[in-house]
């Protein structure tokens, strides 16, 4: 909700006939020469010119919405202060200068209104309204501004016009069709502490006052240039800032330019070109450790591992010779040029990577026998090859059993092939003795998975 004051300045003419007599007071009747006697009935028919002064605090009824964009409807309240500066001059003698006779009026009130809507057509020479003769623009010739009583506090001006006070309250509406220009349709009451002067009556100060009730269309123009001025702030949702911000682009560093912000980016260099995941990584999708945008074989079977430089496999021997080769890689038999037979393997509990005391002590061991034999190499080899979490699984389960021979055992990191993802028991990492090469550092295949 948004609050203004607002100073405006209104002129009007009003004009005003009763369907109601009343008993004329002696105030009324030294106003009209004592033409109209003290008791004696009169219709009131009045003509008022008022200058208004007010000072209103308006209220936006508008709620400050969470999307982004501004309001083009404001609904608001006022309240406020007016100053009046009017004259009143009421019909109450007719052409020859006598009061007019309504003591038999009856009916309902169009049937009087009617009754004495010719009476009153004849024009009065007077001079609080000089604006002519012979017409009813010139009929009001009883002064009602200059009246003074004794219970009443009228201050009088001159020629006439005296000074009022009083309470403002109404509703509107406003259309914006534009920066620069809105449409408003405002309903404004003003509460006259005037007993009722202009209005046509001279009563007692308790009885009554005037209510001035006045619809308006309001026009609307906002000066000045968009680029150094501000609307209105029931024009403008305060959220756009925010949004605004949100908005800008290349706020936050990005040095490789791959879309991933420097402060999110786990891999800050990648080359250009190169598709990346939410972390910023080059896409590696067969888990080669070769990024795509290189990878010559993109989709790499995890039985072609290891992998050379341009990502392409080894293509695994022919069925025709697999079972010859499982029977003696079952043997664990050491090939030539290595004084090692066999190797033990080391067991994990089911979905764990980390080495119990008995596979502690069984690869301590193999240590032994590795350090005894400083020609031979050690395979290792993992199982699990189903999925991307036994994948992972397994390479993490290599990795535990590699770590441990390297930082404890104190193998050197050149002596130990690293292989994984085989058919087999996904439980058991196997330790054959070798002389042949192969890669002693494998990426993970799946990083999201890893647990290690």
């Amino acid at each position: 909700m948004f609050f203004l004051l607002r100073l405006g300045y209104d002129y009007s003419i009003n004009y005003g006939q009763d369907y109601r007599t009343r008993d004329a007071s002696a105030e009324l009747s030294a106003a009209t020469g004592g033409k109209l006697a003290t008791g004696q009935s009169y219709l009131p028919n009045f003509k008022t010119n008022l200058h208004q002064g007010s000072v209103d605090l308006i209220a936006s009824l508008n709620s400050i919405s969470p999307y982004h964009g501004n309001p083009h409807v404001n609904f608001y309240a006022l309240l406020g202060y007016s100053f009046y500066y009017g004259k009143v001059g009421a019909n109450l003698l007719d052409a020859s200068g006598d009061a007019y006779d309504f003591t038999n009026l009856t009916g309902s009130r169009s049937d009087i209104k009617d009754a004495v809507k010719d009476v009153l057509k004849e024009g009065q020479s007077n001079s609080l309204f000089k604006t002519g003769t012979g017409n009813d623009k010139d009929k009001y010739e009883t002064n009602l501004s200059d009246i003074r009583d004794g219970n009443r506090d009228d201050v009088v001006g001159k020629a006439g016009w005296n000074t009022k006070h009083g309470l403002n309250a109404g509703l509107g509406v406003a259309f914006r069709f534009g920066a620069h220009f809105n449409l408003g349709i405002e309903q404004k009451f003003g509460y006259i502490f005037d007993n009722g002067t202009y209005s046509g009556l001279v009563v007692q100060a308790e009885q009554r006052n005037t209510i001035l009730s006045s619809t308006r269309i309001r026009f609307n123009f906002n000066l000045g240039s968009t680029s150094k001025r501000l609307e209105p702030l029931w024009w403008v949702n305060p959220n756009n800032y925010v949004y605004d911000r949100l908005a800008v682009k290349d706020v936050l560093p990005d040095a490789d330019g791959d879309g991933v912000t420097d402060q999110f980016d786990l891999e800050p260099n990648t080359p250009a070109g190169c598709p990346v995941d939410t972390h910023g990584r080059s896409l590696d999708t067969d888990g080669d450790g070769v990024p795509d945008c290189r990878d010559k074989q993109v989709l790499t079977p995890q039985n072609w591992f290891p992998v050379d430089a341009d990502g392409v496999g080894t293509e695994p021997t022919p069925q025709c010779c697999k079972d010859l080769l499982d029977s003696l890689h079952n043997l664990k038999l050491a090939p030539a040029g290595c004084g090692i037979s066999s190797l033990p393997s080391v067991h994990f509990s089911k979905s764990g990577v980390k080495l119990s005391d008995e596979s502690k002590s069984t690869l301590d061991a193999a240590v032994a026998q590795l350090n005894a034999s400083p020609d031979c190499k050690v395979k290792l080899v993992g199982y699990g090859a189903s999925n991307k979490r036994a994948q992972q699984l397994s390479w993490d389960r290599v990795n535990a059993v590699k770590s441990y021979l390297v930082e404890k055992g104190g193998i050197a990191e050149g002596r130990i092939i690293f292989t994984y993802g085989y058919d087999g028991d996904a439980n058991t990492v196997d330790l054959q003795p070798t002389t042949e090469e192969g890669p002693s550092t494998v990426p993970a295949p799946h990083p999201n998975l890893q647990k290690s």
